[in-house]
C-alpha cells in the first residue's frame, strides 16, 4: 500500500478478479465513501500495465513534479512495510525489486532528474528569491514528519539562519530539532513565537487550518516592515489563504510550487517520451518472465 500526499495505491496479486471488488468494497466501507463516487476516481490496472505504472511512479514521471526523488523513497518504504507485515510473495518481491532497478536506471541514463524540483527545494528557492541571503533568516518548521525533515534539511543546506521546529507532539519536534541544531517549540506557543520568524513552513498532518489570518496579522504588527513568508506544504491546507491579503505577507502552497517548478521542467519534459518508452520495455520484459509462473494470477494496481 503506497500512501503519499496525493495518491493512495494498492498493489497485489490475486487469483480471481472478485478479489478486487472485495477490496474496493472494504476500502469504501473503511472510508465511509459511496462506491459510485469511488468508481469515478479510481484507477485499476492489471498485469503488464500495472507493472509499467509502478515503474513510472517510482521514476517520478507520474508525479505532480516530474522527476521528483521523494516518491522513490516512499515506494521503498511502502514495500519494506509490506515485507515486515509478511504481505509480499515471490511476484510482488520481484516486481518491486525490478522497480527500484528501473528507477535507478532512468535517473542514471536520462535527464529526467536534471534540475532539483522537489517540494523542499522549490520552497527554499522561493525563499532565496524573496530574501536573497538566507543566513539572516529565521525559519519555523511546523510539522516534524518526512516533509518537515526534508524542508529543514533543504534550508540548512542553503545556510539558513536560526531554525525552530514545532509539532503537536513535542517529543517529535525535539527529535527533529536535535538533528539540525534547532530549537523545539511547543505547539501551543506557535502564535506567540511566529513574529520572531521570517519563514514559516507548514507540513502538519492536521485536518484543517493551523495558522489563521488573525495569527498572521498579530505577528505582522510586531514585525514592522519585515516580510513574513509562509509555505504551505500540507494537504489539506494548513494555512488560512486569507493571510496572503495581509501587507508584506507572502503565501505559497503546493499548487503554487508546482507552477513555479514548471520553469525547471523543460528538459525533463523533453525526456518524458524517452523515459516512458524505456520503462515500457522493461515492464514488458518483466511481465514475460512473470506471466508463465502466475498460473492465472494477476497483478493488480
Amino acid at each position: 500500500m503506497l500512501n503519499t500526499c496525493n495518491r493512495v495505491e494498492i498493489y497485489g496479486v490475486a487469483a480471481q478478479a472478485e478479489a478486487v471488488a472485495r477490496l474496493q468494497a472494504a476500502l469504501c466501507a473503511l472510508n465511509q465513501m459511496d462506491a459510485r463516487v469511488f468508481e469515478q476516481i479510481r484507477l485499476e490496472l492489471h498485469d503488464r500495465p500495472a507493472i509499467q505504472h509502478l515503474f513510472e511512479v517510482a521514476a517520478g514521471i507520474d508525479s505532480q513534479m516530474v522527476g521528483e526523488t521523494e516518491i522513490l523513497g516512499q515506494v521503498k518504504d511502502a514495500y519494506a512495510a509490506a515485507q515486515t507485515r509478511g504481505t509480499t510473495g515471490p511476484v510482488l518481491n520481484r516486481v518491486f525489486q525490478k522497480t527500484f532497478q528501473a528507477a535507478k536506471h532512468v535517473r542514471t541514463h536520462t535527464a529526467i532528474g536534471e534540475g532539483q524540483i522537489s517540494v523542499a527545494s522549490v520552497a527554499v528557492d522561493l525563499a532565496l528569491k524573496i530574501f536573497g541571503d538566507l543566513r539572516r533568516c529565521r525559519v519555523l518548521v511546523l510539522g516534524a514528519g518526512d516533509i518537515g525533515e526534508k524542508t529543514a534539511r533543504a534550508f540548512k543546506s542553503r545556510e539558513a539562519g536560526e531554525m525552530a521546529v514545532t509539532s503537536r507532539h513535542l517529543q517529535h519536534a525535539e527529535e527533529l530539532a536535535g538533528a539540525f541544531a534547532a530549537r523545539a517549540i511547543p505547539f501551543d506557543q506557535v502564535a506567540g513565537a511566529l513574529p520572531d520568524y521570517d519563514i514559516a513552513v507548514c507540513s502538519m498532518a492536521a485536518p484543517g487550518v493551523v495558522v489563521t489570518r488573525a495569527m498572521a496579522a498579530q505577528a505582522m504588527r510586531r514585525r514592522a516592515t519585515r516580510p513574513l513568508f509562509f509555505i504551505d506544504l500540507a494537504m489539506p491546507r494548513n494555512i488560512d489563504p486569507g493571510v496572503a491579503a495581509l501587507p508584506n505577507v507572502f503565501l505559497y502552497n503546493l499548487d503554487d510550487l508546482a507552477k513555479i517548478a514548471e520553469e525547471n521542467l523543460a528538459l525533463r519534459q523533453a525526456e518524458m517520451d524517452r523515459v516512458r518508452a524505456l520503462l515500457a520495455g522493461k515492464a514488458e520484459a518483466l511481465w514475460r518472465q512473470i506471466e508463465p509462473r502466475m498460473g492465472g494470477n494477476h497483478t493488480e494496481g
